[in-house]
């Protein structure tokens, strides 16, 4: 969620029963802003917080003028300080979805990384190194994850030029109430799967300028997003029970919306039998 908008934008999730203390929110707001001028971002969002053991992570990302470049991502352990986190990596998200149990709160934790093939566990002790993972890549990939699977926009806040880059829409005025209930309405902001595999005759419908990202209409297991209208029918919240934690707001007919994490950094993968 965007950080200028952070205090009304909190209250707006809040439903959940997640959110951060008065402290925290006294010196976030100020501290992100802080963090942009620093970086030199052209957006800073709130992307929320995963609690470990001992500690919590607050993380942020930063964006530059194409939304849909790599986010720079960054961490604190007390909403003041920031460190800057590495991109991720395919081989970093393949092992953190191994990883099994809550985050310590340490970045320098090092988990024992059983579950690796052969051929890298030959090459790691060859060099003398045990086959282990720090938190702090654990994190940046379960950022990602979380970001790719349940990472959302409304339909239309985004645009794509002819030439591939994405800008937010200045024309958004947000969705109708109407249109705000529906998942067809809801994008993943992240490099479309499913749109790549629909033939021209689907494609035939579609805008190429606004619909260039997957709808949330087509997610397994079916059932895995809820729509509720909250704070008297004004205020339309998404929340995802494959990541639990995950809360989107959107405001109808307002350029008001976002969505923030506030979990312990594990997948729900009892879900289909909850269904």
């Amino acid at each position: 969620m965007e950080a200028a908008a952070l205090p009304a934008a909190l209250e707006l999730v809040a439903g959940g029963g997640a959110g951060l203390s008065p402290e925290k929110r006294a010196v976030l707001r100020p501290s992100l802003l802080l963090l942009q001028r620093d970086y030199r971002f052209e957006r800073v969002w709130f992307w929320g917080c995963i609690q470990g053991v001992r500690g919590a992570y607050y993380i942020a990302e930063g964006l530059g003028p194409d939304r849909a470049a790599p986010r720079s991502r960054l961490y604190s352990l007390n909403c003041v300080e920031w460190s800057l986190l590495p991109p991720a990596t395919e081989e970093m998200v393949a092992q953190a979805g191994q990883l099994k149990g809550r985050f310590q709160g340490d970045p320098s934790f090092e988990y024992e990384y059983t579950e690796i093939n052969t051929e890298d566990a030959e090459r790691l002790f060859e060099d003398g190194k045990e086959p282990m993972i720090k938190e702090e890549a654990r994190l940046v990939a379960t950022i990602e994850l979380i970001d790719r699977a349940v990472g959302i926009i409304p339909r239309g806040a985004f645009v794509k030029t002819p030439l591939g880059s994405v800008h937010e829409n200045r024309n958004f005025e947000g969705l109708s109430l109407m249109e705000a209930k529906k998942l067809s309405s809801y994008f993943h902001f992240t490099e479309p799967v499913n749109l790549k595999n629909k033939t021209l005759l689907e494609k035939a419908d579609l805008d190429p300028s606004t619909d260039f990202l997957d709808s949330l209409e087509h997610d397994t297991p079916q059932g895995s997003w809820t729509v509720q209208l909250e704070k008297g029918g004004t205020v339309v919240v998404l929340r995802s029970l494959l990541w639990l934690g995950l809360t989107f707001y959107h405001v109808p007919m307002t350029k008001q919306y976002g969505y923030v994490y506030f979990g312990t950094g594990e997948k729900n993968f009892d879900l289909p039998f909850m269904l």
